[in-house]
């Protein structure tokens, strides 16, 4: 019997794990398929993780994440690579269901799974994939300070990090497949009355290309004709599939979740399932910054140590 299962090894997972052992739980098991860390390790620089700093040459997501597994683990907390298939309750214990068909009980459960920027398939994109093509502006806008990008997208997200970059960049093209935008109208005003921003309508990106120093250009296909344009750099926001696979049962999710499938939280990282948590990028409102993913990870780590504290060892 565990007293708490994490599913998932990125910066949530690890963090809850180092504040629910070093606070006092003695089972904690945190199940990740390969070596913890996350998406981040596979970033080229990290500049916006407070203290750890480096400019030349920069840090790399590899390099952040080195030390946090050791650190994380230094209480108690083990690592299992074996996949977690789904999560179920059964009065007041979780069964956690492995691929292997093992069942693991646990008093209580984090999930920090995730998700996944969708791709929009053009060519060149998983190429230069941290090379010039990115899927966030707060991680990767600087780079392009006072230098012109194109924005891919026409929801929230896009046009949010849109007006982003403007603040940064000399121009920015925002590239939308359709002649309106999904977004909310106050934001899509807001674009509209950017002057360093210019739409492209009724277009979808045909091609990035470049060479191994990094992007050089867009080629833009709308209606008829092909736009070429010189830009080191293309944002893709084209939505994201959140990894909530773990909650599903036969009758939908065992928690609630909103329309993208997000775990719907409180301030203190409880589902609406009591010991149920969720944490980082799978949750809404995520900012998918490590820092915050992070910090939802600390706060569901010792919410899970409240909670089975009360809850068992009364």
């Amino acid at each position: 019997m565990l007293d708490l299962a994490i599913i998932g090894g990125g910066p949530a997972g690890l963090t809850a794990g180092l504040y629910s052992t070093r606070g006092g739980l003695k089972d904690v098991v945190m199940f990740e398929m390969g070596m913890p860390g996350g998406q981040i390790t596979q970033s080229s620089e990290i500049e916006n993780y407070p203290g750890v700093f480096r400019e030349d040459p920069p840090l790399t997501g590899m390099e952040l994440m080195e030390p946090w597994p050791k650190q994380c683990m230094h209480f108690g907390l083990k690592h299992e690579m074996k996949e977690v298939k789904s999560v179920a309750k059964d009065g007041d214990i979780f069964n956690v269901t492995l691929a292997n068909g093992e069942i693991v009980k646990a008093k209580s459960v984090i999930v920090c799974t995730g998700s996944v920027p969708k791709r929009a398939g053009f060519k060149g994109e998983e190429e230069f994939f941290g090379r010039g093509v990115s899927t966030c502006a707060t991680c990767d806008g600087f780079f392009y300070k006072d230098k012109e990008v194109a924005v891919l997208g026409g929801g929230d997200t896009a046009l949010e990090e849109a007006l982003y970059l403007a603040n940064i960049c000399s121009k920015v093209y925002l590239i939308h497949r359709r002649d309106k935008f999904r977004a909310a109208p106050p934001t899509v005003e807001r674009v509209m009355k950017n002057d360093k921003i210019e739409l492209i309508l009724n277009a979808t990106v045909d091609e990035v290309y470049g060479s191994n120093m990094g992007v050089e250009g867009v080629k833009i296909k709308q209606q008829d004709k092909i736009i070429d344009l010189k830009v080191p750099g293309i944002f893709v926001f084209v939505g994201s599939n959140v990894r909530n696979d773990v909650l599903k049962s036969d009758n939908g999710f065992i928690c609630d979740v909103n329309e993208q499938g997000q775990v719907v939280v409180d301030l203190r990282m409880r589902t609406s399932l009591e010991g149920l948590f969720a944490a980082g990028d799978i949750r809404i409102d995520a900012p998918k910054q490590v820092v915050c993913a992070a910090s939802d990870g600390a706060i569901a780590g010792m919410e899970a140590l409240n909670y089975v504290q009360e809850k068992f060892n009364d």
